[in-house]
């Protein structure tokens, strides 16, 4: 049967049982001022408590989950016998998931996969959620720009008093976390990309472009247009984007999908009754704006203040807005392919729609959320240079 290894994030932090952060408790978030505590019960688990959990999922009905993953992933069957060891890696913590990275190492070949691990009561209910989404878009869109999951279930740990629900998904090898940092040769804000292999890197604007095309191309890849389902709740300050590089090329992912509805909870939408062209557009163009808004938000180096990308996102968020549009199939309500019937319905627009729309949409965020104060400082100029932009469609 397979050897259990324990580690921090990366191989060069072994954990052993008994040690000091064996008994250390977790932190509950990524921010390290945060206690360990859970807010709501004070009960906390240790890092022991972690990794005995986790091996107890991966153990279950001899080794079920992880032989059928690892069989799914080879494209042939496997025992659990093939399996040489299972070493854990504690990735990070987050708001709601403690996520680890799962090697499954047989003939000297090591398999990644990704384990999200929820302790809090909120996190579990996000983590019951999430997995259902995952699988539901994973089925429904022929394209992927998201984890595949394999597995859900809850553990109880400390003695069974306190219950782990986790799933077992996709891990996206080579990718890293990225956000906006001060480049210290320069002193501008540019994109820095956390690679824990080969150091972390600047990306250059051409990259930072073609990062913004990608992340708008899969959230409106992902964005039904007839009855307005879209991925809510995504944030570059959390991490939900990640990106590998080549030389000068990239490629996104999304690695959460925490929410997905309608815009408009109480629009009825027929499933076999497409709803009127003018309503598809003007979820179209609510769907587009508030994209536009929030894809400029980051927290400098992921943690610390709310800051707003520069213009060169906007060239980005168009082009891959489009590319995506471009993907959907037709609509019968429409004479001509969506993507074309919607650049003609933003150039109608006047500079004082648009800015009466964009104002409109921020009043809808919590007055209380810590970005709002900062969209509210760049929004004239960011509907302004929006407006422009889209003026440039009509030379396309």
């Amino acid at each position: 049967m397979p050897r259990f290894k324990f580690f921090l994030s990366s191989g060069n932090n072994p954990v052993r049982e008994g040690d000091f952060v064996w008994l250390t408790p977790i932190p509950l978030s990524r921010h390290p001022s945060v206690r360990t505590f859970e807010p709501d019960s004070d009960i906390f688990i240790n890092h022991g408590d972690y990794y005995t959990a986790v091996r107890n999922f991966l153990q279950r009905d001899r080794y079920a989950i992880i032989t059928q993953t690892v069989s799914q992933y080879l494209h042939r069957n496997i025992t659990a016998d093939e399996i040489e060891e299972i070493r854990i890696f504690l990735d990070k913590h987050g708001e709601f998931y403690h996520p680890s990275k799962v090697e499954a190492v047989l003939q000297a070949v090591k398999i990644p996969f990704v384990l999200n691990v929820a302790v809090t009561d909120v996190g579990k209910q996000y983590a019951q959620r999430e997995y259902r989404l995952l699988k539901r878009l994973n089925t429904q869109y022929p394209d992927s720009f998201i984890p595949k999951v394999y597995a859900l279930d809850s553990v109880f740990t400390k003695m069974d008093q306190v219950e782990t629900r986790m799933f077992l998904g996709e891990w996206f090898e080579g990718f890293s976390e990225f956000h906006m940092s001060l480049d210290p040769s320069d002193g501008k804000r540019k994109i820095i990309v956390w690679d824990h292999e080969h150091g972390n890197f600047f990306l250059t604007p051409h990259q930072t472009m073609e990062l913004y095309r990608q992340a708008a191309k899969i959230l409106t890849y992902y964005y039904n247009v007839l009855n307005f389902e879209q991925i809510f709740s995504w944030h570059h300050a959390a991490g939900d984007f990640v990106l590998t590089c080549q030389e000068d090329d990239i490629e996104l992912k999304l690695v959460t999908v925490r929410q997905y509805r309608s815009m408009y909870e109480n629009t009825i939408v027929s499933e076999s009754i497409e709803p009127d062209s003018e309503l598809i557009i003007e979820a179209l163009l609510v769907f587009f704006l508030n994209m536009a808004i929030k894809m400029r938000i980051d927290r400098l180096d992921g943690v610390g203040d709310i800051v707003w990308s520069d213009d060169v996102a906007l060239k980005g968020i168009l082009k891959g807005f489009f590319e995506a549009l471009a993907l959907k199939p037709e609509i019968s309500v429409f004479a001509e392919p969506l993507n074309d019937g919607f650049r003609q319905h933003l150039l109608s627009c006047s500079r004082a729609d648009f800015f009466d729309l964009n104002h409109a949409i921020v009043r809808t965020y919590p007055s209380q959320a810590p970005e709002v104060p900062v969209i509210r400082q760049h929004l004239e100029k960011h509907v302004e240079d929006l407006y422009n932009s889209i003026r440039q469609l009509e030379k396309v």
